[in-house]
């Protein structure tokens, strides 16, 4: 089968908001095993989002449409397609309840034009909103199956995992099941060279590479009449990936390298400080946006100028004199220093040149050392070349945690 994406909202159009939306559904239909062709945006008109949904259900077996479910005038995408598939609206009193209920909820009065959300096509299949307001839905009508999801990322998402897809696994002929293998330290180009003869040996299960910020990932993807058929596929060839990748692999199905390095140091017992300057706080930030994580982080100091670094981190004036405040002896100190000032098991440090300016002949835009310190051993890492300060800092960021998984994990 192939789909088609509509995507619904002028302000995509002007490009004040970024689509993600289709490419999280392009992933999903591509796990599903149901083609892509064409992907559209179309600003709130009804005339010119009728004529798209026209053109797509003449050469689509599924349009999924996100974005225009709102209550306001602008919100017409289930009465374009609703007219042009011949359905009736009807009012969904469920979904009305959960609308009032959310407004009962926040101590707001729900004004009338709320309750457009509830009116759906007639007979169709309701996605409960559990992260918003306007409930998503589907139908099938002339041999075709009409998808419709709200715009918000937020409500996007899950509503796509948890609704969306259970929808269309019948539609994809059998199960699709993928396990994602997580990779730090190894270029997508490298990766794919290291897997090049395995990839092109395989049909079912199937692995492709994937490109990241500073990281990359293996989908192996297998098909079989029931999901518990797909996971015996996968798992030798999940396990035959990762030994081939060997340490460069930091997990399977997880989230990210900050998840990973939570749940080692709270299964060891471990607590984690860091010292941040020319991150900024950037790792602080992605430790803390893991849930759970007062379990085992005590903080982080942000020792952007020298004399934080001195009074806080008890680094030392003269390392700063004779080294600069770029070099592995101040990584070093900074590791060690906030370690003991927040009583941590394990302290950061990180110091470096994120550009654009900056930057010497000896020591250039884009050099960052990064310690780690714990138990009165440092292990320190010089980086340099990563284009762009956005990418310096996330390097650097990814390259310490890289590093607490690899020598207090796995050593």
């Amino acid at each position: 089968m192939n789909a088609e994406l509509i995507a619904v909202g002028t302000e995509i159009l002007l490009g004040d908001i970024v689509n993600t939306d289709a490419q999280l559904i392009s992933q999903g239909l591509s796990e599903l095993g149901i083609n892509v062709f064409y992907q559209t945006v179309v600003g709130d008109n009804p005339e010119r989002l009728q004529r798209v949904i026209e053109e797509a259900r003449s050469r689509a077996d599924i349009i999924i449409t996100t974005g225009g479910l709102g209550p306001t005038l602008d919100d017409l995408t289930k009465e374009t397609l609703a007219r042009v598939f011949g359905k009736e609206m009807e009012l969904h009193q469920p979904s009305l309840d959960r609308i009032v209920g959310f407004f009962n909820k926040i101590g707001k009065p729900m004004t009338k034009n709320n309750e457009k959300q509830a009116w759906l096509p007639a007979g169709c299949t309701v996605f409960t909103n559990l992260w918003g307001t306007a409930p998503g839905c589907a139908f099938e009508a002339d041999g075709k199956h009409v998808l419709m999801l709200p715009g918000p990322p937020r409500e996007c998402n899950p509503m796509w995992k948890e609704c969306a897809m259970p929808y269309l696994y019948p539609l994809a002929g059998g199960c699709i099941v993928s396990r994602n293998i997580r990779v730090f330290g190894l270029g997508e180009s490298n990766m794919e060279t290291i897997l090049h003869d395995m990839m092109a040996s395989m049909q079912n299960p199937t692995i492709a590479p994937y490109a990241k910020t500073s990281e990359c990932f293996a989908r192996v993807t297998a098909k079989a009449e029931t999901v518990e058929q797909a996971e015996a596929l996968l798992e030798p060839v999940v396990r035959e990936v990762c030994e081939i990748l060997g340490d460069d692999v930091y997990g399977v199905d997880v989230d990210s390298l900050e998840q990973c390095v939570g749940d080692g140091l709270r299964a060891r017992g471990m607590t984690l400080a860091v010292a941040e300057s020319c991150t900024g706080g950037l790792l602080s930030k992605r430790i803390t946006d893991v849930p759970g994580c007062s379990d085992y982080y005590k903080g982080g100091v942000c020792s952007y100028s020298n004399d934080v670094k001195m009074r806080v981190l008890n680094v030392s004036a003269e390392t700063l004199e004779a080294k600069g405040a770029v070099s592995p002896e101040v990584a070093e100190q900074m590791a060690r220093g906030v370690a003991e000032a927040l009583g941590a098991d394990v302290g950061v440090g990180i110091t470096g040149i994120a550009g654009p300016d900056g930057g010497t002949e000896e020591k250039p835009v884009g050099l960052v050392y990064v310690s780690v310190y714990t138990s009165g051993r440092f292990f320190t890492r010089k980086l340099q070349g990563a284009n762009g300060r956005d990418r310096v800092r996330n390097q650097a960021a990814s390259t310490a945690l890289d590093m607490i998984r690899r020598n207090l994990f796995t050593a």
